[in-house]
């Protein structure tokens, strides 16, 4: 997509001499597993395609998305159904792992349970924006990094850097999908290991690629729900502002428009986004919503929620633009 192709933002200009815009980012595990692990998905990841493609044209689509396990053929179908004009793809099956590990992870593998030491398939991850992606980049994380079956997918972190015009830097968004745990079939101390270890490789990668002077969005499938140990080694590599804990808080301004039970809702899900601000740019989140969970958004069509935030984007006007694009 040629930058001069993007249709810019709407740009509200405030009082204080600064001028908004917003960003709505959807996380979206679209379970694009193929046969034997799943049969029968075609028509509903046919319906994803159509139903973002059907949002997108109406102009009500997400901003950008980011798509996990998008394996089988129909899933990827359904993501270039979407229409999107910008869609890069996470680690391919044959991408090397760079820069990690080679230390056993703890326990003994098992051909039994997919740790055959190569990989079936690739990454499952793919951004999707209405924006310019003008710089892409990839990790995918170690063999020595993964536990149970989700060895036999070259899981990682995918890096799409997007230039919405008007605003004066780009915005770096980070896809990930990490080690799963029951789903796994791993021990629990070994997939315990394994997710430490994707945890750090992320940190390390976004350390390696980030502009510091370009707001951040991290988002994906975690599978941190209902663990704390994965909680306290991930929080251990990163320093981002998780979007849930921000919005929990009532005075953060944040309009909840999903269901949250307890005093820590991250705990109760996968899909989570992270964020920072830049040095010209800062961002927070003013909207959280559930997509295709069987409401209003459209029915349920993954065995997981698509997990869309609205983030206000703010910068300091320069005197000569007057509030215009």
């Amino acid at each position: 997509m040629a930058p001069q192709d993007a249709t810019p933002p709407v740009i509200a200009p405030a009082a204080d001499g600064m001028d908004t815009t917003t960003l709505t980012v959807l996380t979206y595990n679209i379970e694009g597993l193929g046969w034997p692990a799943r049969s029968g998905r075609a028509p509903s990841l046919r319906q994803i395609g159509d139903r973002l493609s059907a949002l997108r044209a109406q102009g009500r689509g997400p901003d950008v998305i980011l798509f996990q396990e998008m394996f089988s053929g129909p899933a990827k179908s359904a993501v270039a159904a979407t229409g999107y004009p910008a869609i890069v793809a996470g680690p391919r099956r044959t991408t090397r792992a760079r820069g990690v590990t080679t230390e056993p992870l703890p326990g003994r593998s098992d051909i039994k349970r997919g740790e055959v030491g190569m990989h079936l398939t690739g990454s499952g991850l793919a951004i999707a924006s209405r924006y310019p992606i003008i710089h892409v980049d990839m990790h995918a994380y170690g063999r020595r990094s993964c536990a149970g079956i989700d060895c036999l997918a070259n899981k990682g972190v995918a890096l799409a850097r997007i230039s919405i015009p008007c605003v004066p830097t780009p915005i770096d968004i980070y896809d990930t999908h990490m080690n799963s745990r029951g789903a796994s079939r791993a021990p629990a101390h070994r997939n315990l290991e394994a997710h430490d270890r994707q945890s750090l490789e992320a940190s390390a990668f976004i350390d390696r690629t980030h502009d510091d002077a370009y707001p951040v969005i991290f988002g994906g499938d975690f599978n941190m729900r209902h663990s704390e140990p994965r909680w306290e080694n991930f929080s251990r590599y990163q320093s981002f502002d998780l979007v849930h804990r921000v919005c929990a808080d009532r005075a953060s301004g944040c309009d909840v428009q999903m269901s949250w039970d307890g005093d820590e809702p991250w705990m109760d899900t996968q899909d989570l986004q992270f964020f920072w601000p830049g040095d010209q740019v800062s961002i927070r989140p003013i909207r959280v919503e559930a997509m295709f969970d069987g409401g209003k958004s459209g029915p349920e069509l993954s065995d997981h929620d698509g997990f869309l935030v609205t983030y206000q984007l703010s910068w300091s006007r320069p005197a000569s633009s007057a509030g215009t694009c």
